[in-house]
């Protein structure tokens, strides 16, 4: 076993490992680290735990020391330099006439580098813009074309179910969804109804997905031929969650029954849907 702490650079990014050096952290320490972009300054996510040797990426880089005053310092004149970089990008896009939106700015903790993140429809031909923003802010320039669940991410905001983005509190990885996980859920396949704020399928579709699978597995589809307390008959209607199906019963002109998955057997399986 390996002690490890986790490490976040963005309040919406994600959480990285690093090796500790037998020091004691708390979640919310500022710590100064190593990493494969140079020194970098980030926050304690996850306080010291234990992991297996192999779940580590080697070699595992090392947290250097609790960021002090003129650490803190530092963080708040780039943050300061970030709004300033975004104006500065902003008025070189409306001037070079691109079809891009700048989404977010971030500048590495040593100065060396100031990344601007972007959304666009295509392939955008920003040389001269770069050429720009290095003439201006004397450093090197990165442009990262970013995605709209990125850009959702990044700005953060109110999904339909009242509460923050889960990808900005939470989601270290975006899982992929699909309209077939709405189907088997039952929910209407109105995209207004199942789609986030940034247009894509909601991520809180997968959350649920694993349970209604193993439910589906256990549940005769509708359209299936089933023998009852009551007699033999056809399933009209399927509730997943409670269990409960409808089944109309041969040769009978009563209302169909409701009966539990549990005590129907199958005796011609549908292969159609539920």
């Amino acid at each position: 076993m390996v002690e490890v702490v986790g490490v976040k650079f963005r309040t919406d990014g994600q959480t990285y490992t690093f090796d500790p050096k037998d020091k004691k952290f708390s979640v919310g320490d500022v710590v100064i680290v190593d990493t494969v972009r140079g020194t970098e300054c980030g926050e304690i996510s996850k306080a010291n735990y234990s992991v297996r040797d192999e779940e580590i990426v080697k070699p595992l880089k090392e947290v250097q020391r609790l960021a002090d005053r003129n650490d803190l310092q530092r963080i708040e004149d780039n943050r300061k330099c970030e709004k300033e970089a975004f104006l500065a990008c902003e008025a070189k896009i409306i001037e070079h006439n691109l079809d891009m939106k700048l989404v977010d700015v971030e500048m590495s903790f040593d100065n060396s580098k100031i990344l601007f993140y972007f959304t666009a429809d295509g392939r955008i031909d920003f040389r001269e813009l770069v050429k720009d923003l290095a003439s201006i802010f004397r450093t090197r320039i990165e442009l990262r074309q970013i995605g709209v669940r990125d850009e959702a991410k990044m700005l953060g905001g109110l999904g339909i179910c009242g509460q923050p983005f889960c990808c900005t509190r939470f989601l270290d990885n975006f899982q992929p969804v699909s309209i077939k996980m709405a189907k088997e859920q039952g929910l209407s396949l109105n995209p207004t109804k199942i789609s986030g704020t940034c247009g894509r399928l909601m991520c809180c579709l997968k959350y649920e997905q694993d349970a209604y699978e193993y439910l589906i597995s256990l549940t005769p589809k509708t359209g299936s031929i089933v023998s009852t307390p009551d007699g033999d008959g056809m399933i009209i209607d399927v509730s997943l969650l409670t269990g409960m199906l409808k089944v109309k019963l041969s040769d009978s002109d009563i209302a169909p029954i409701s009966v539990h998955r549990d005590n129907v057997k199958v005796l011609k399986a549908c292969k159609g849907k539920k």
